[in-house]
């Protein structure tokens, strides 16, 4: 990945590309294809040892994930959907910026953009493999309520695993919220200083971060009402209501933007 970007960064172009993209940079310009086909998954090591079942929902197309979220499955549900919002959002912002680095005559721009996509980039990683992890925290607590419950020792046990799962399952769905936030900043840059033509999808990018953000916040909610620990809900509720407060704050103040340069 380090190699991608350098090549990147000898053309004079965004580095904020996916890693993906970055792989094939790299395996292109060190010319590690040239005498037989280079399969990341089989020649990087990190992909030879990951747990491919951890990424089973993100590794779906868009039909398949939205075939099993209809489905009467339980999971995924709307945590994984809010989280994947929030990583679609922070994609367009990085969209922005990837366009804004390529505009015409911006060029002593470029490392200001490259930046700004870099950083969606990190974001979208880490909101998608919440979504994952949000429907992993669901199977915990569905797990919790297997338990056996015939002598006092098991039922102890199986108290204390659900109120482990119930508190893991706001824990997902709050660090959605907080992470998703963080994309406000770069998408209001873009908004305020990207390439104009481009403003709708700032303006998109921000509404999908507000709905992430209220929709995981529902999440965090129904989960706590699980718990029996009222400091931990105590504190996590006012979290949780000064993160939704905020996000409505400054999504006013993106479309403030994109309403005005919209004209």
């Amino acid at each position: 990945m380090d190699a991608g970007r350098h090549y990147l960064k000898k053309q004079n172009v965004s580095e904020g590309v996916s890693e993906e993209e970055l792989i094939r940079i790299a395996v292109k310009s060190m010319g590690l294809d040239e005498l037989y086909p280079f399969n990341p998954k089989e020649k990087i090591i990190e992909y030879r040892i990951a747990d491919e079942n951890k990424a089973k929902l993100v590794k779906m197309n868009l039909r398949q994930f939205c075939n099993e979220t209809l489905s009467d499955s339980p999971a995924p549900g709307g945590g994984s959907v809010a989280a994947l919002v929030g990583a679609l959002g922070v994609s367009l912002g990085g969209m922005v910026a990837n366009l804004s680095a390529a505009k015409q005559g911006w060029d002593a721009r470029i490392p200001e953009f490259s930046a700004i996509a870099t950083k969606a980039q990190g974001i979208k990683d880490q909101l998608l493999y919440l979504v994952d992890e949000d429907t992993a925290a669901f199977n915990k607590v569905m797990d919790a309520f297997r338990l056996p419950k015939d002598t006092d020792l098991e039922k102890a046990a199986r108290s204390a695993a659900i109120q482990s799962a119930n508190e893991y399952a706001a824990q997902v769905p709050f660090s959605v919220m907080q992470k998703a936030f963080e994309a406000y900043a770069l998408i209001k840059q873009m908004a305020e200083n990207g390439n104009p033509a481009s403003i709708t999808d700032a303006g998109v990018g921000a509404l999908c971060i507000h709905t992430c953000i209220q929709g995981a916040a529902l999440n965090v909610r129904i989960n706590l009402g699980g718990l029996k620990n009222e400091d931990l809900k105590a504190e996590l509720g006012k979290k949780v209501a000064m993160l939704i407060n905020d996000s409505a704050m400054t999504l006013s103040e993106i479309m403030a933007v994109v309403e005005s340069k919209m004209g």
